[in-house]
């Protein structure tokens, strides 16, 4: 998994997470988007639950 960091698992389907990504914040105040991303990190992580892809994740988020 962690060699898969960086790379398009969407395909057309990522415009359609992008779109409910934006939905989700819509009348959101800037610290209240902040929280909803932080939640969505958390529960993603959760989600993947291995500790050296989430770091290489972040590497690749800052980049």
């Amino acid at each position: 998994m962690a060699d898969d960091i960086g790379c398009d698992r969407f395909g057309a389907h990522g415009d359609d997470f992008y779109a409910a990504l934006m939905e989700a914040h819509d009348g959101l105040t800037p610290g209240e988007s902040a929280r909803l991303n932080a939640r969505l990190v958390l529960i993603l992580a959760n989600l993947v639950g291995d500790l050296r892809t989430l770091k290489q994740a972040l590497v690749v988020a800052k980049k």
